[in-house]
């Protein structure tokens, strides 16, 4: 028995193991008709979320849309008959209700409950279709609760119902239909396939419905709407008609932003013999890009081989244009600083479109794409060359944008290194000790001698040195690249601590004052000067909050006995000889040639030391704004006509002192 019960047990193992090993034609499961959509939905609209939901109704808007643009309808209706049914109907010619050949019933039973059916495969019915894949209206009914058809065509009215995909009744004829000519389908989206929500939004379907009448100027979409139904600011009734199309349709998204051009880039051409192509663009003082793409009406949201093509060839125009004229700064611009706050539509019609999936969300056929950059390309390089302002304003308004773009590149990253541990600070600075920034001061020295007499005589805890190397980059003449490469000025940024331009915060700014340290003569006034530019081009806020200041080292030593004055000028040492030394002949007079010549103490004494030195704040008139910057561009700027101008009205208000 104990055998027997052993040899038992392992005749169940084997069969067990069978079972679960032998794969045989009876595992093979066959989903027919629209079973495999209702199996796996997201296969064919992309899930069963709030977006899938809407698709449904996309779809059969879409088949409405293929009529008007075939030029056999120019009116649709949709209806939100309640909170989860909708209608949608047409005045085309109305699905065909004959009798199929193969399948032996009608037409139309067959487009409701077959996929890959319809009249867009052939090439005599819709030479531009959007459901070219032949599984919209089929999918639409699988995924319903209910749905009723409704025909009106050679003066009858057909009417069925369908259930989950499958007939509920037959084609039959009706003596009254709601429709007098066209095809209406009204439809429930089951809940066992949207468990989540069945509820359709009202703004999500009339913009939808907004979009489609925008693209074509000659049909007409009538929207209707239950009031419980309608959120804010969609109406319960509307005719959406509009003549002008998408300039209408662009008029709209930016009618509360100003352009920075005049007129908007508008073209509308043929793309090859049976496509075509419409695009309007315009740019904007705002910095949320839109860019809408369509191909037969359906919209394309990832975008796509057109929408590549057709800001290929405004970018590639705009490049050749721009370069004869511009050739260093066009080089700097790509196309995020063209496009990055411009609104642009773009509408095409093509012969069998092929997009990544089957809700149609990016275009991936390539010879469109090709064609509307090569027309593009062509029409705006065109358009270019006859709005030559224009041109000039739209170069500007990208350059800028480079400048911003390249700025922000390079404040990230010395951002990212000024977060780092303190020894990460310029190699030349001698910072102070002193936490926080109140009462902290940052001398910007010229040369290391100079650099090196300040190390030593400055307050260790308060007082902080930056030696620069000679005469800084004249910001104001340079560009962004070569600003941001300029080891100087990123060495001073990274000390500032704080980021510049429109990001400037001064809280972030490392010392409460920021001194200029340079020599008393010609040299040290240029490179001052060089200093000022600098922070009035990218650090104007700290001007205005007071921080920048200017040192005033003496030009003069004299010392007779036990009696030392130092002298900022040649003024103030004939003041010094007059009053404190009474013109005597015996005065030691020495002339300082730079700050490396003070010895640390006299340094301090002089233009250091809080209770003895003279510091001149610098201040940007806001009443004298638009002067400053004039005087600013002619001084500093790359035209040196305007200095010579600048030099020519302002000589007689200088005079000539005596240099020794």
């Amino acid at each position: 028995m104990p055998k027997k019960t052993a040899k038992k047990k392992s005749s169940t193992k084997k069969q067990a193991r069978s079972s679960k090993t032998n794969y045989t034609a009876k595992d093979i499961e066959v989903l027919e008709g629209l079973e495999p959509v209702r199996k796996r939905p997201g296969m064919y609209v992309g899930g069963t979320d709030n977006t899938a939901l809407h698709h449904l109704v996309s779809e059969v808007l879409d088949n409405s849309m293929d009529e008007v643009v075939a030029k056999h309808a120019n009116k649709v209706e949709i209806k939100l008959i309640n909170s989860n049914t909708i209608e949608i109907s047409d005045n085309g010619r109305g699905i065909p209700v004959d009798k199929h050949p193969k399948f032996k019933v009608s037409a139309a039973e067959v487009i409701m409950t077959t996929l890959h059916s319809g009249g867009k495969f052939s090439e005599g019915s819709y030479k531009t279709s959007g459901g070219l894949h032949g599984v919209g209206v089929s999918v639409v009914n699988a995924l319903s609760k209910n749905l009723i058809l409704e025909i009106a065509r050679d003066k009858k009215c057909y009417y069925q119902t369908y259930a989950q995909g499958a007939p509920k009744s037959k084609l039959k004829i009706v003596k009254k239909n709601s429709i007098t000519k066209g095809t209406k389908i009204t439809f429930t989206p089951d809940p066992e396939i949207f468990t989540d929500n069945t509820d359709f939004d009202s703004s999500i379907i009339y913009n939808m419905a907004k979009s489609k009448a925008y693209l074509i100027p000659n049909v007409e979409i009538n929207w209707i709407c239950p009031k419980a139904l309608a959120k804010k600011n969609i109406p319960t009734k509307d005719k959406l008609h509009y003549s002008d199309g998408i300039r209408d349709y662009l008029n709209s998204i930016t009618s509360t932003n100003d352009s920075v051009i005049d007129d908007a880039f508008y073209i509308n051409e043929k793309i090859n013999d049976t496509g075509s192509m419409e695009g309007i663009i315009n740019w904007y003082d705002f910095f949320e890009p839109f860019a809408n793409s369509y191909c037969n009406t359906i919209i394309t949201p990832q975008g796509g081989t057109h929408e590549n093509g057709f800001k290929q060839g405004i970018f590639k125009a705009f490049k050749d244009y721009t370069k004869l004229k511009y050739e260093k700064k066009s080089n700097q611009i790509n196309q995020e600083d063209l496009f990055g706050s411009s609104a642009s539509i773009l509408s095409i019609f093509i012969e069998n479109p092929e997009f990544q999936g089957q809700t149609k969300e990016k275009l991936s056929s390539v010879e469109p794409g090709k064609n509307i950059e090569a027309k593009t390309k062509q029409i705006f390089e065109s358009w270019l060359a006859k709005k030559r302002q224009t041109a000039e304003v739209l170069f500007n308004y990208a350059y800028n944008r480079s400048q911003l773009r390249l700025q922000n590149r390079s404040d990230q990253n010395i951002e990212k290194q000024i977060k780092r541990k303190r020894t990460t600070l310029p190699g030349k600075l001698a910072d102070c000790s002193k936490d926080g920034n109140k009462g902290t001061e940052l001398f910007l020295v010229e040369g290391d001698s100079a650099g090196g007499s300040a190390k030593q005589a400055r307050d260790r805890v308060s007082q902080a040195i930056l030696p620069l190397r000679g005469k800084i980059l004249n910001v104001i003449s340079a560009t962004k690249d070569k600003i941001n490469a300029n080891q100087e000025i990123i060495d001073l940024i990274q000390a500032l601590g704080c980021k510049r331009g429109d990001k400037y915060n001064s809280k972030d700014l490392r010392y409460e004052k920021v001194i200029v340290m340079t020599d008393a003569d010609v040299d040290g006034a240029h490179i001052s000067t060089l200093i000022m530019s600098f922070f009035y081009n990218e650090y104007p806020k700290l001007i205005e909050d007071g921080h920048l200041y200017l040192a005033v080292p003496p030009l003069y030593k004299l010392s007779k006995g036990p009696k030392v004055f130092y002298a900022i000028d040649e003024r103030d040492k004939d003041r010094l000889m007059k009053d404190e030394f009474k013109n005597s002949q015996n005065v030691d007079i020495s002339r300082f040639k730079g700050l490396g010549e003070m010895m640390p103490s006299q340094l301090k004494e002089t233009t250091m030391s809080p209770e003895n030195r003279l510091l001149l704040k610098v201040e940007i008139e806001k009443k004298d704004r638009k002067k400053t910057e004039k005087s600013v561009d002619a001084l500093m700027g790359k035209k040196p006509e305007l200095r010579f101008k600048f030099i020519q009205e302002n000589s007689n208000k200088v005079k000539a002192e005596t240099v020794l």
